[in-house]
């Protein structure tokens, strides 16, 4: 990055007349370490376009690529006890809390949203990441809950859109009871006979890998992404085996079945639709 430091930032302030220039209009592709105009960025949906790498989203990105026109309708999610455990390692949980929620202006890990995809009644719930790594705590398995309602309810299809470090460590066991909450979630919808999708993004890792995310009719995954239970250092120490090189990564679970299939970006949404489309079709023969 010298060449930028030291060659076109000087230029840039020499043809502008200003001592600074400001850092947030460019990105550095996490990948291939090539500088990327912000707009750029934006207008791609954060994929690189050097080496088409697949950068980590925000929730509201997510909402308002998939949605129709970005058009859509948030509902407030349950409340939940915030800090039911009192729990303190290097800060109290209450502070990491609100200090997320200044940082995401969000109350917790995931929004709910619904509107149409493709001219579809859908329900979308999207994982922030950058909400305490997107970590499942009760707050997150409430919020499911409430999509999955809201799915029978409208007779929507649901989508999930994945992106965790697993369960919240903060919340105990109160967080682990969240896997068993969110496949009765699953089956709610499935029950009611509607498609229940999932998107595995960078990273789905944890116990949401290990409950709704893999529960999907279909599951789709982002170029690139990360899935997986346990780290592969961990995987390693255990069965103490040479470990195949991107055994984690969404095209090698796709090559061995695990997940169905790897979409990128540019073609989510219409990749959504039509599914929709298509497992919804008998329903609507039907009526």
């Amino acid at each position: 990055m010298s060449w930028l430091t030291e060659f076109v930032r000087p230029k840039i302030r020499t043809l502008l007349g200003r001592t600074e220039v400001p850092d947030h209009l460019w990105h550095q592709c996490p990948n291939c370490q090539q500088m990327i105009f912000h707009r750029e960025v934006e207008t791609g949906k954060k994929v690189c376009p050097h080496c088409g790498h697949h950068m980590r989203a925000t929730a509201a990105d997510r909402l308002n690529w998939t949605f129709d026109e970005g058009s859509y309708t948030r509902i407030d999610l349950p409340k939940v006890l915030a800090d039911p455990l009192k729990f303190r390692d290097q800060k109290k949980y209450s502070d990491r809390l609100r200090e997320a929620r200044e940082s995401v202006k969000q109350e917790d890990a995931l929004l709910v949203a619904h509107g149409t995809i493709g001219g579809h009644k859908a329900v979308v719930a999207a994982m922030e990441f950058g909400f305490m790594g997107g970590s499942m705590g009760a707050a997150v398995g409430e919020g499911l809950v409430a999509a999955a309602k809201l799915a029978v309810l409208q007779a929507a299809p649901m989508v999930v859109f994945s992106a965790s470090g697993g369960a919240r460590m903060q919340e105990g066991a109160i967080s682990l009871m969240q896997m068993p909450r969110t496949v009765i979630a699953t089956q709610m919808v499935k029950q009611a006979g509607l498609p229940f999708i999932t998107v595995l993004t960078d990273p789905t890792t944890g116990g949401v890998t290990a409950s709704f995310a893999m529960l999907g009719d279909v599951q789709i995954a982002e170029p690139g992404a990360l899935i997986a239970f346990a780290g592969a250092r961990v995987i390693k120490q255990t069965v103490r085996e040479e470990l195949p090189e991107g055994f984690q990564r969404a095209e090698y679970l796709f090559e061995h079945g695990i997940i169905d299939m790897v979409v990128k970006r540019s073609e989510l949404a219409a990749t959504l639709a039509r599914l929709i489309d298509l497992l919804t079709s008998g329903r609507r023969e039907a009526a």
